[in-house]
């Protein structure tokens, strides 16, 4: 079977995801979904969302030379109020290739290093190159994906560096788009000091040259993965490996990570250390558990892709157990069946996926792969047999210096669309907030005086959606909801407000549409909305045993019993620390034993409360809205859990790693008499 690389394979699991199953139970949940009550909570918030970003990579490199008016378009349709709004930017260190390497790469692919190479400089010269020799950098380099650089600097609020691969002249293969064994190391033992002073002094260069300032930097691509190898022909050139990319396995990624604070500091860049942009939330937390904590203390952001959509909630926790911003860093998909601009399909694929991503990962931002893509490579013929939707706007990575848009057309998707319901409507410096709703996501506005909620109907059927707003503390007597519907009648098209009545607006959205909810009036949190209220007792209740944690009969540890009400099972808050939202901590006692809930040797245990502030003591607790929770130890990382999945009386409960495990959930119910 021919090797699908990475991109597509996730095209591949995507589409499958949108039009296997998904699709095919549509007229079911038509029927089951005609109506539904979405609550969004603001007890539970997020901190200030950064915003939403791309990386420019490939479309950069391929149109940084267009004639102006294609290349004018192209950045209002990306970063313009009226396009996607992105104020986020990621960009591309190229590695590159020997010189006398023919080019191979895809359209755009080919990103231009920032080392300068002697003259007669081949692909076996490995040895050549030095950071401190400023003969050895090209300060001009890659002037396409700079262009873009420069044209949207105002428009951004985070830059962020990352690199797919090393230089060639680093690499075990001596080629960029990966290995002969695609599962060994790329990056030569002998040059991970080299690649970190490549890395910062590429980053400075970009940096004086194009006045910004970099955030963060990140120094690998989906690293501990098998997706990039390099295949030779008979004639000894290259034939497979369309894109840059090197596997870089956990224990090599710690020595880069080690190796480049100082590089960093060298090079007078501030920029803080992001990691590891893996491909898929389950394959990072493999990597982050094999972290010495030297290696999770050198990075200051995590960076996850949901190219893998299982585990999300085990990198959030992960990221809450480390005290660490997190962002979503990259996706892209196609979600159809052949490349189309009116099939609502991709739209609501990727609209799904944004709020799935929003509602488990809790990321500070979202980033797009790429949303704009080769048109050549997307048209049926091209990377598969009917074309795909890949990017929310495609063009030809083809057009010349005389291209006009009439010659070189810029086309977008649905998924162009339904991605402005988002970034039109939960914008930078608002806060995420918990909702009940698989199909919804919500957030407060940045002043505290309204909020925004986004759903997504992929069903075939219209649905009437109520909004119940009893969460929020102020409802005011004019507080409306203004809906903005995007469907196969009209891209963001607004409504007629609804007005507010006790408590909820209710409006009927169209069949496979994504509908933004402006809400006008409200604010605050009400007084009820919290989890936890001073005073009373709650039981915890394992998802997996449907038994409650209980304390044993040593007096000393934890089990799970068949709820029966004892005063053993029942928890008090008894302290909250740290902030507010989706990161506070708390404190839970158990009254009839005056004691509090701490983990001691990894073991959680029942102690006596001393009064003093202990983080053994504190847990941090989180929800995708579902009813259910996870506790995570603030001083261990380690989440609540029975052990070994257990179901029987008098289990133990336990700690461990986050792994989105059912006998890591935990329902909370009010128990106070």
């Amino acid at each position: 079977m021919a090797r699908r690389t990475r991109r597509s394979l996730g095209a591949a699991a995507l589409t499958a995801l949108a039009t296997g199953a998904a699709l095919l139970s549509v007229p079911a949940q038509a029927r089951a979904d005609a109506a539904v009550t979405v609550t969004p909570d603001p007890s539970y918030q997020q901190d200030k969302f950064e915003g939403w970003g791309t990386s420019l990579v490939w479309f950069a490199n391929a149109t940084g030379d267009y004639p102006p008016a294609i290349r004018e378009k192209l950045a209002k349709l990306l970063f313009g109020d009226d396009g996607l709004a992105l104020n986020i930017a990621r960009y591309n260190i190229g590695g590159g290739n020997a010189p006398d390497v023919k080019d191979y790469l895809r359209a755009g692919g080919a990103v231009e290093g920032w080392w300068k190479a002697p003259a007669g400089t081949t692909r076996t010269d490995t040895d050549w190159w030095s950071a401190d020799d400023r003969a050895d950098w090209n300060k001009d380099a890659d002037a396409t994906q700079r262009w873009w650089v420069n044209r949207i600097k105002n428009d951004i609020d985070h830059w962020e560096t990352f690199s797919n691969s090393p230089p060639w002249f680093m690499t075990v293969s001596g080629y960029v788009s990966g290995g002969f064994n695609a599962n060994a190391d790329q990056l030569k033992a002998d040059s991970v000091d080299d690649f970190a002073a490549y890395l910062a002094g590429a980053t400075k260069l970009l940096e004086k040259s194009e006045g910004i300032k970099v955030d963060t930097i990140d120094p690998f691509n989906e690293p501990n993965t098998g997706y990039w190898s390099t295949r030779l022909g008979s004639d000894g050139e290259p034939v497979g490996g369309r894109q840059e990319g090197a596997h870089i396995g956990p224990e090599l990624q710690q020595k880069v990570l080690a190796a480049l604070p100082a590089a960093l500091k060298k090079a007078k860049v501030k920029a803080d250390i992001s990691a590891m942009d893996e491909t898929n939330p389950g394959i990072f937390a493999t990597n982050w558990n094999s972290y010495s904590q030297a290696s999770k203390d050198a990075v200051g952001q995590m960076n996850v892709h949901t190219y893998g959509t299982g585990q999300r909630t085990t990198v959030r926790d992960l990221a809450k157990a480390a005290d660490k911003p997190l962002w979503m860093s990259e996706v892209e998909g196609d979600w159809g069946d052949g490349q189309s601009f009116t099939d609502m399909r991709p739209g609501l694929g990727l609209a799904q996926q944004i709020v799935n991503d929003l509602r488990e990962l809790e990321p500070k931002a979202w980033v797009f792969w790429q949303p704009v893509e080769d048109y050549d490579n997307m048209k049926p013929g091209g990377e598969s047999a009917k074309g795909g939707n890949w990017g929310s706007i495609q063009l030809p990575f083809s057009c010349t210096s005389t291209d006009t848009l009439q010659s070189c057309p810029i086309h977008t998707n649905t998924k162009f669309d339904t991605a402005r319901n988002f970034t039109h409507f939960i914008k930078p410096g608002d806060k995420l907030i918990k909702v009940d709703d698989t199909s919804s996501a919500a957030a407060v506005t940045k002043d505290g005086k309204g909020a925004s909620l986004v759903h997504v109907n992929s069903t075939t059927a219209a649905r009437t959606v109520t909004i119940d707003l009893s969460k929020f503390r102020t409802i005011k007597g004019n507080a409306t909801v203004t809906p903005v519907v995007t469907s196969a009648d009209g891209k963001l098209q607004e409504q007629a407000p609804v007005k507010v009545v006790d408590g909820r607006a209710t409006y009927t959205v169209p069949a496979q549409s994504v509908t933004s909810f402006s809400v006008k009036g409200v604010s605050g949190v009400a007084k009820n909305a919290g989890l936890f209220s001073k005073g009373h007792s709650y039981t915890l209740t394992g998802v997996q045993s449907g038994k409650a944690v209980t304390v044993g009969a040593n007096g000393t540890n934890l089990v799970i019993g068949s709820a029966n009400g004892t005063v053993a099972q029942e928890w008090q808050l008894d302290a909250r620390h740290g902030k507010k939202g989706n990161r506070q901590r708390y404190v839970f006692a158990n009254p009839a034993e005056g004691k509090r809930l701490a983990v001691r040797n990894n073991v959680p245990v029942v102690e006596p409360d001393t009064g003093e502030r202990d983080p053994a003591t504190e847990w941090i607790m989180s929800t995708t809205g579902d009813g259910t929770w996870t506790l995570v130890n603030v001083a261990t990382g380690r989440l609540l859990e029975v052990g070994g999945q257990a179901t029987n009386e008098g289990a133990a409960v336990t700690t461990w790693t986050a792994n989105s495990g059912s006998n890591q959930r935990w329902r909370v119910t009010d128990v106070t008499p």
